[in-house]
């Protein structure tokens, strides 16, 4: 089977967690699709790059230059034992590590494995960083205070058991962080409207087409409220948010977008990505 090019609804869980790991090992989160990142590869100043990448495109979450340290709550985590779930290049792992959290990160990648050792190395931080499929965690019950996930549980073939096992690892009281794709998004909609509607009769499913129009191998994307039912069935209190970036908040091609951009204020920009955002943010507790 060639991972690189079949995508389809309808692999079995374990071929498409095959190409999820063949996909994700071949390639790097590193944001520079387009504008290549010029340093050299896993150097300090290629990751300072591809961060900066990452921060501009989350700059409509919230007002703070680093969003992330609010959704992470950065403060309160000194001396608490962390799970990252999908380590990417290190980035929000190095932010765990900076904030005194015990971090355990975990990925389904080699290279994503590969890049945040060598980004804790350059930077003198400790963690336990892991090769790992995230169906199957080997931890024992109740080991860690907060699961963190940032857009990776959703490109699992069996995302309901990858719920199962945050669950199991977290502590009694234990928060679960985990963002996933908005089916009720712009880039979702745009793929309804644009792909969907125009190859409804060639045998393409619409999950087949959000799938190709994605990164990553295979990925599921939620309604709120089916993301909600899904988590409530282990958590209690779930609140979701929705985050959205440029693209999301004024959806036309970038050489369009940079002229809009100058026409409307960043505050209304945060106000349209919060109501149509491709990104949904959930939190919920264990039950004690």
């Amino acid at each position: 089977m060639d991972f690189d090019t079949k995508r389809s609804s309808d692999l079995k869980p374990e071929d498409a967690q095959q190409g999820n790991r063949a996909w994700w090992t071949s390639q790097t989160m590193s944001y520079d699709w387009k504008d290549k990142a010029q340093h050299e590869k896993f150097s300090a100043a290629w990751f300072d790059d591809i961060d900066a990448r990452f921060l501009r495109g989350a700059r409509l979450f919230s007002h703070a230059d680093n969003p992330f340290h609010e959704l992470m709550d950065t403060g309160g985590l000194a001396g608490k034992r962390v799970l990252e779930i999908g380590c990417g290049m290190g980035f929000h792992a190095e932010m765990l590590a900076r904030a005194g959290a015990v971090v355990t990160t975990i990925d389904i990648s080699d290279t994503s494995v590969d890049a945040t050792k060598r980004r804790f190395a350059l930077k003198g931080l400790s963690g336990e960083i892991l090769q790992m499929d995230a169906e199957h965690l080997a931890f024992a019950d109740n080991s860690f205070d907060l699961v963190w996930s940032w857009g990776v549980i959703h490109h699992s073939s069996r995302t309901g058991r990858v719920i199962r096992e945050i669950e199991r690892i977290l502590k009694p009281g234990g928060m679960a962080k985990i963002m996933v794709y908005n089916l009720g998004g712009m880039s979702a909609y745009i793929t309804l409207m644009t792909r969907y509607s125009l190859k409804f009769w060639s045998g393409k499913s619409l999950d087949d087409l959000l799938w190709a129009s994605s990164d990553g191998f295979s990925a599921r994307f939620y309604t709120k409220d089916i993301f909600s039912d899904q988590l409530s069935t282990f958590f209690e209190p779930v609140t979701i948010q929705v985050l959205g970036q440029e693209a999301d908040a004024i959806p036309f091609p970038n050489y369009i977008r940079r002229h809009l951009q100058r026409l409307v204020s960043v505050e209304t920009q945060r106000k349209l990505a919060g109501q149509r955002g491709s990104c949904l943010y959930a939190t919920g507790r264990k039950p004690t």
